[in-house]
This record gives C-alpha cells, structure tokens and sequence, in this order.
C-alpha cells in the first residue's frame, strides 16, 4: 500500500483512500504485535492452518479498502471480489471501464495480484523465523500440490531462494516488454500480474486492441508459460545451471505435453475456420490463449468464446488441468494428472498380470500410498466444490437489472474459472466483459470459491470440520 501510496502522489491522485487503507493496515499489525508479546512460540500444525485460512480473509478485508474509500467501487461485495480475485491471482474483474480507474488503484490491483501471487504466507514464514515461531507447519498448509522437492533444508532459506527467482523473473519481464516498446508504466503492471499468472490489465480492451505487437505478445507469452513451471525446478535450472533436470521432469513433460498439444489444435482449427486470418496469427492467438488459461492468468489478446465451439471444450480442459505445482498458478495441477496416469496405467498392466507388484513412480520418487489417498480426496472435493459452486451460482445468478439470461453452462463456466482461479470464464464472461452483472450474493459465492482454489481446498475444508476444533 505504501507504493500504491507513491503511485497516487506521483500522478497526482487522491491520495486519502491508500491512506486510510495503510493507516488500517499499520493499526491491525500492531494490536497483533501487542497482543501477541506473551504468547508461545510454538506452533502446532492446527495453527498453521489457522494462520493461513484468517491471513487471507484478513488481508483480503483489509486491501479493498482503498477500492471502497476512493468511489472506483461503490458496494462491498464487489470490492471484496476484486480484492480477492488480486490477493488469489485469478484476475476477474467487476470493473467495466479499467482505463478510468486512477492509477495507484491498478498498480494496488497489480501489487495484489504479485503479492499473492508467491503467496502472502511465503512472505511470513521468511520472517516469523526471527520471532522462533515454527515455519514449516505454515508452508505444509499453504504450499500448493501434493509434492514438494527441497531447495534448502531450512523452509525459511527456501523461501528467500524461490523469492529470489520470482523478483528475477519480475524484472526480467519488466525489462523485455520495455525493450519491445511497451510504457514503463504498463510494463510494470503487466509484469506483476504475469509473474503471479493472475491477469489484471491495466486496459479494458484486448492486448491485441492496444500494443498490437506481436514481438510484445510472444514475450508475454514466455513469461507467462515459464511462471507457470515449479519454482524449485526454476531454482535448479537457471541458477544452478542443471538444464537436464526441467526437461527429466514428468511434470514439465506433462505441461508441455497439455500446452503445445491444445495449441496445435487449436491453431488448425482456427487457420482452416478462419483462412484470412494466417497461419501466423492463429498460431499466435493459439499460443497465448492456451498456455494464458493453462497457467490460471487469463489475459487475453482476442476474445476465444468466438472461436469455434469444438475448442471449447479443449479451453475448459486446460483450465481445469493448470499448471505446475509449486508455481505460483491455479487449476488442477499437473503433477496430480500426472500421477492419475501412473495410477491407471499401472492398473491396466496389474489387470493382465494380477501378480505383479508396480509402485507409482514420478521421477523415479514412488508415490506413498497415503499420497494417493490425499489425492482421490482431494480430487473428491475439488469437484464437489466445483459441481456445489456452479449450482448454487445458477441459483444466486445476475442482477435484475443486468438483462442477462444466466445459464448452467454460465454458472459451471463461472464456477470453473473461479475455483480454478483463471479469471475469464466462458460465454458471456470471457475475456470481453467483466462480471460486474453477477448479482452480489454471485459475487461473495466466487470470492469464496477463489479462497478455496487458491489454498488448494484442504487448508478451509479442514478448519470447518468438528475434529479440527477438538482438543488433542
């Protein structure tokens, strides 16, 4: 808030509501501080889900403050989605007309979606160390995907490490898209939210619409895919120089595997739907939209909900798959498709040689059995949570005023695109409108399933369970 606060001064813009929010901000953290002077140091793994779960509902209270005292968002519901949809990197929007919005708000929007985007926990476990509160049991309850390879020893270290890659890649994207001609100001914005793959534009219209550059497009487009390997994985490639391990990798492969192969697709049936249109451009849309939906970002350079309605399904496959764990984007994640396969190929072969004994292998790592476990459940949930969310979105739907005819397909699309955290649903929410007509009981059902999607299920599920709150 403190630079959104420079941002306003700089252009010469209210600075009263970032204000009020720091000023909130700074009075929370202290009552905490006070409060908590006395109390131990150490910590169980209920209270690591407990910081985690109140962390995120907290800030997200907190960061729509500003949204609310400056008038670019009238009503709370609305705000608080904005808001979460920053803090969570899905980057679905409610406001119509972004380039009317001042610019400390966008650069707030953007500093959410990078702040959230490693995940405000990271941040925490690199400094509760100092106060000797345990870390680890914080990064088990908010670490995405079922496996997790060690940079260092010590979580903490490890943090620093990937928040190191992350800041690179911030200021490497920063860099390339000033080199290709794009402002400073739009540069760092869009860098943010490309890092953090969540998607706030600081324009309305497509990208196509208002750099129409293709250099620009490709270098959003390697950004954007390279955000959505494991950080780890980064960590060992670029900085210790091990280029054998990213392509080994059976996540990776099934990432690649997931993109390029929906990007052939799609370029096909785009270049023989649309001829006019080039080999070269419908592989550039292609490219982007695929691997921008797989990877949860959700910019877009063209509307794909005008593309044929055969790929539609392919879309709404890439955005339920994801990317890579330990990434900073959403979805289904790859490792856990990647075990699925294992788990089904290996049953096939124990079918035709019922004697045989075949463990689940990832990277020569065999997959215990209490982890497949927590994947089936997780699996359950994630669908559940999906299947609930779109039925009672069907019900809670738009406004009266909006004249919209809101359909299951709308409430699935909506649902999908929230829970996966991807931002642009399908239909009518794509990428050319923003779902301010979503009435606002629609609206908190999406900021809730945003939470849920973004903290991977378990971490909200279990805190509302009878046994999380027995003693013992």
């Amino acid at each position: 808030m403190g630079c959104s606060l420079a941002v306003s001064a700089y252009y010469n813009e209210n600075t009263t509501p970032m204000l009020w929010g720091l000023a909130t901000a700074l009075t929370l953290g202290l009552i905490c501080v006070l409060a908590g002077v006395k109390a131990g140091k150490n910590m169980g793994r209920k209270d690591g889900y407990i910081v985690v779960s109140v962390v995120w509902i907290v800030f997200s209270l907190v960061g729509m403050m500003p949204f609310l005292l400056d008038g670019c968002i009238p009503d709370v519901p609305s705000a608080l989605f904005e808001t979460v949809s920053g803090f969570t990197s899905t980057g679905a929007t409610i406001i119509d007309d972004v380039d009317s919005v001042p610019k400390g708000m966008l650069f707030w929007r953007s500093m959410s979606q990078w702040i959230g985007g490693i995940g405000i926990i990271f941040f925490t476990i690199a400094i509760l160390p100092a106060f000797g509160v345990g870390e680890v049991k914080l990064f088990a309850a908010e670490a995405t995907g079922p496996l997790h390879d060690k940079v260092h020893p010590r979580i903490s270290v490890a943090v620093k490490w990937i928040g190191t890659v992350y800041l690179l890649l911030t200021a490497l994207c920063i860099g390339s898209l000033t080199l290709c001609g794009m402002g400073m100001f739009d540069a760092v914005n869009l860098s943010f939210t490309i890092t953090a793959t969540g998607g706030f534009s600081t324009h309305s219209a497509m990208l196509h619409d208002v750099y129409n550059s293709p250099m620009i497009e490709y270098v959003m487009t390697f950004f954007i895919f390279i955000s959505g390997v494991n950080y780890t994985l980064i960590y060992y490639t670029i900085l210790k120089g091990r280029l054998q391990r990213f392509f080994a990798d059976a996540e990776v492969r099934t990432y690649m595997f997931i993109a390029f192969g929906a990007t052939a697709i799609c370029t096909l049936a785009l270049y023989l739907s649309h001829t006019d249109n080039g080999l070269e451009l419908s592989f550039r849309e292609s490219i982007f939209t695929v691997i921008s939906l797989q990877t949860t970002t959700g910019l877009a350079t063209c509307d794909y909900t005008l593309w044929p309605v055969h790929l539609m399904p392919i879309l709404l496959f890439v955005m339920f798959a994801g990317a890579c764990s330990g990434s900073t984007s959403g979805g289904f994640k790859c490792i856990r498709l990647t075990i699925f396969y294992r788990i089904l190929r290996n049953e096939v072969t124990r079918i035709l040689h019922p004697r045989a004994v075949i463990p689940v292998k990832v990277n020569d790592n065999v997959i215990s059995s209490s982890t497949v476990q927590t994947l089936l459940a997780f699996s359950i949930l994630f669908v559940g949570a999906l299947f609930l969310g779109a039925f009672v979105l069907a019900i809670t739907g738009t406004r009266a005023d909006s004249g919209h005819e809101f359909h299951y397909y709308d409430a699935f699309g909506v649902a999908m695109a929230s829970l996966s955290n991807v931002g642009p649903g399908m239909g009518y929410f794509g990428p050319a409108h923003s779902w301010d007509i979503l009435s606002p009981a629609s609206k908190i059902i999406c900021s809730i399933l945003m939470l849920i999607g973004r903290l991977e299920i378990f971490p909200l599920f279990i805190v509302l369970t009878k046994t999380f709150w027995r003693k013992g």
